[in-house]
């Protein structure tokens, strides 16, 4: 039992879910592509970013913490 590598499920279960948070990727990628060429560094893709990691992390957690019961 102490040579086995332990993994943390978070990751792994992060990888699985960004497949079901593909609309708002897109979303943050088309905002990327249209802020590109900002010279001011007033635009920024930031809500676009959070609302991935939003969808990403409520698709983990109804995973997550059934596997650390």
């Amino acid at each position: 039992m102490a040579d086995e590598e332990v993994s943390d499920p978070k990751a792994l279960l992060e990888e699985r879910s960004k497949a079901k948070c593909v609309s708002q990727w897109y979303e943050y990628q088309k905002c990327v592509k249209r802020i590109e060429n900002d010279e001011t560094g007033q635009k920024h893709c930031t809500g676009q970013y959070f609302d991935y990691w939003k969808c990403v992390d409520k698709s983990v957690a109804e995973k997550l913490f059934d596997l650390l019961k």
